[in-house]
Order: structure tokens, then C-alpha cells, then sequence
């Protein structure tokens, strides 16, 4: 229909052309001395309008010819790109695949064509380590730090990842701290962060970066739980000899990450051990108040550290609910030695020996027994404890 319209146009504008062409009886005289020469109007209009045309076609053709070297060149240009950003991407995909050599040798052309000379040296270097190719890696690491503006971050991304692969903790911690004071804070130089943190043994920033990663969500709690109990374990055990240091750390832990029992069980031993168990008394408090664990209850024994009495009426109130408790009974028998309760001591430490033996409440009722110059007693429970030891 487009077509028949078109047709239809250009014969009604012929017909309009041929009227108006018909009409036109002018003329045009030309003098070039001696010459003239007389011309229709009509006739120099169609013949201007050619020559025109041929002007333009003529002009645009020596154009062309003149720009045609220009044009080769950016063919020649564009053409080797392609054949560069193909390269890049096969390396890529072969690395992605695990063939590490064809992506060392795509890798090696793509740097070779001159584009993304940075990166290919990268990917070049990651297969390289790969496969377990020390020197290659370190003559594409090298080439990928020569372009250093173009992908620094990335390189030293890639440096700090491939050395905690390789246990090199330490050069990967000397990179990451370079990204680190250029501004570079992002998640994965965090997690990386963390990883070199926690092999160097640097609690204190294992804790920070932790505290971090799960601030930002990348963490989640049952991932960073692990993670914090081990590095306050680790503090602490540190600063084990030093008791006034000790139980300032434990104050300054938050009161959320003192949920975690399994930190507090054998935490409470690192305090008692430097005359600061008391300390921990309300946290045990809480904890066994809201969730009975018996674990728990038999370090309540440690919490004390001058004030006995008070500790052995809070235990005896638990014992009124749990009177099977074996850690509950041994923790209260330790409690009315260090309230020299004989008797009651005594008769707490047989009942945990009854329902829970262990080596540590027969130590316990030794120790009594010497007390009470009862030897041939204190004895059988040393030897009680031995075979529990030998087991």
C-alpha cells in the first residue's frame, strides 16, 4: 500500500513539474564575448540541478578516497579489539572452568593485544597459582602491578586472597592494610581481613572486624558466635596472669556476646585461676535463671571470692528445683568449704559423688577429708579420682 501511495506521489509530482515547466516561457541569454548563446529557463534549471548532483557525488566520492587510510585504520583498530576482548573472555571462561593453562595462554594474548592489560595480567596470575605455578605467578603479578592506576585494588585484592591460600598471613595482612588506608573497606577486603587477623592471632581485630561483617549483614549469628568466642578465649587466656587485667576485659565484653555458654564455661576457669571468678557470678546468675544447665552450675563453685554465704543461699535456692543436679551439688559443696561448713560440705560432695562421679569432686572430698584429718578417706577418694584419670 506504502508503494502504491509513493507512485502515485511522484507521478502527480511529474505532472505538476511538466504544468508548471509548460508555463514557463523564459530564457536565458549567456555572453562570453565573442559567444552567446540563449538557453531556456527550463533548461537551465534541470541542467543546474545536474550539475549539482554531480558536484555533490563528485565531492563526496575524492572525500571518501581521501579518508579512506583513516577508516582502514579504525577498522584495523576495532578489529583488533575484538580479538583482544575475545581473548580476555575465553581466558576468563577457562579459569572459571578450571583449565588454568588455556587461561594463562588466552590471558597472555588479551595482555599482549594491549586491552585490559591489568586485568588479564590478574587472571593470568590467579591461574598461574593455580597451578602451583610460583614463577609465572610472580612475572603476571609483576606486569599487573606496572599498570598501577588501572587495577591496583584488584591486584592487591588478588595478592591478599592468594597469599592467605597460601598461609603467607603475613603478606596478605601487608595488603590489606595498603587497601585498607587507601579507603578500601568493602566486605570482601572485611572477610579477607578477618581470615589473616584470626591466622596472625589479633583478637582485638578479629572482634572488631567481626562485630563489623555482622553489622553490614555478611555475617550471620550462628557464623560470627564461633568466631568472638574464640577470640575473647584467646584474650583472655593472654592475659591469664594478670587478674586486674582480666576482669577489666571481662567487664568491657558486651552483654549479648555473654549469652554464649559455651565461651562462659570455659571462661570462668581462666578468671577463677587468677583470683577473679567473682566477676562472672551475675552472668552465671542470669543465664542459669533463664535456662538450667548443669555445666554452668558446677562453675558457680568459682564465684566466691569473698562472699561464700551469699553464693551458697543463691545455690540452695536452685537446689530446691533441681536436687539431682550433680554440678549443682558439687558447686555447693565447694561453696560450704569456702564457708567451712564442714558437715554440709561433706554431705554435698558424697551426693554429687553418687549421682555424678568426677575426678574433680573426688579431689574435692579429698581435700575435705585432710582438712578433717580423716587420711585413710582423703585416701580412697585420691585413689578414685586415679582410675577415673586412667580411663
Amino acid at each position: 500500500m506504502r508503494s502504491l501511495l509513493w507512485l502515485i506521489g511522484i507521478f502527480a509530482l511529474a505532472a505538476g513539474v511538466a504544468m508548471l515547466a509548460s508555463l514557463n516561457t523564459g530564457y536565458v541569454l549567456l555572453v562570453l564575448p565573442p559567444w552567446r548563446a540563449q538557453l531556456s529557463l527550463n533548461l537551465l534549471i534541470v541542467a543546474l540541478l545536474i550539475g549539482f548532483v554531480v558536484s555533490y557525488v563528485v565531492l563526496r566520492l575524492i572525500g571518501k578516497t581521501v579518508a579512506l587510510p583513516g577508516r582502514v585504520g579504525v577498522f584495523r583498530e576495532r578489529r583488533r579489539k575484538d580479538k583482544a576482548g575475545r581473548a580476555f573472555r575465553e581466558s576468563l571462561q577457562a579459569l572459571f572452568e578450571g583449565r588454568f593453562a588455556q587461561a594463562v595462554k588466552r590471558a597472555g594474548n588479551a595482555f599482549d593485544s594491549g586491552e585490559n592489560r591489568a586485568m588479564a595480567a590478574i587472571v593470568a596470575a590467579r591461574a598461574a597459582h593455580a597451578l602451583h605455578d610460583d614463577t609465572r605467578f610472580r612475572i603476571w603479578i609483576g606486569r599487573a602491578a606496572e599498570q598501577e592506576e588501572e587495577a591496583r585494588v584488584a591486584r592487591l585484592m588478588t595478592e591478599a586472597e592468594l597469599a592467605i591460600d597460601a598461609r603467607r598471613f603475613p603478606e596478605a595482612a601487608e595488603k590489606l592494610d595498603s587497601l585498607k588506608e587507601s579507603g578500601h573497606r568493602h566486605i570482601a577486603v572485611l572477610r579477607l581481613s578477618l581470615q589473616a587477623a584470626s591466622a596472625l592471632g589479633r583478637w582485638d581485630e578479629v572482634l572488631r572486624l567481626a562485630r563489623q561483617l555482622r553489622k553490614h549483614k555478611a555475617l550471620t549469628d550462628e557464623q560470627m558466635q564461633p568466631l568472638v568466642r574464640r577470640a575473647h578465649l584467646e584474650r583472655m587466656r593472654e592475659l591469664a596472669g594478670d587478674g586486674d587485667a582480666l576482669a577489666a576485659y571481662w567487664k568491657s565484653i558486651p552483654a549479648a556476646e555473654l549469652n554464649d555458654r559455651q565461651m562462659i564455661e570455659k571462661a570462668v576457669p581462666y578468671l577463677a585461676g587468677s583470683g577473679q571468678g567473682a566477676v562472672a557470678r551475675k552472668t552465671l546468675e542470669r543465664l542459669l535463671d533463664a535456662e538450667w544447665d548443669g555445666a554452668l552450675a558446677r562453675l558457680y563453685a568459682h564465684c566466691a571470692d569473698g562472699d561464700a554465704v551469699a553464693c551458697l543461699a543463691r545455690a540452695e535456692g536452685w537446689l530446691r528445683k533441681q536436687p539431682k543436679d550433680g554440678g549443682l551439688l558439687y558447686a555447693l559443696g565447694r561453696l560450704c568449704i569456702a564457708a567451712q561448713l564442714w558437715g554440709k560440705a561433706q554431705s554435698y560432695l558424697e551426693a554429687s559423688v553418687n549421682i555424678a562421679p568426677t575426678i574433680e569432686t573426688h579431689l574435692a572430698l579429698a581435700g575435705l577429708f585432710e582438712r578433717l584429718d580423716r587420711p585413710e578417706e582423703a585416701q580412697l577418694h585420691y585413689r578414685a579420682a586415679a582410675e577415673l584419670s586412667a580411663r
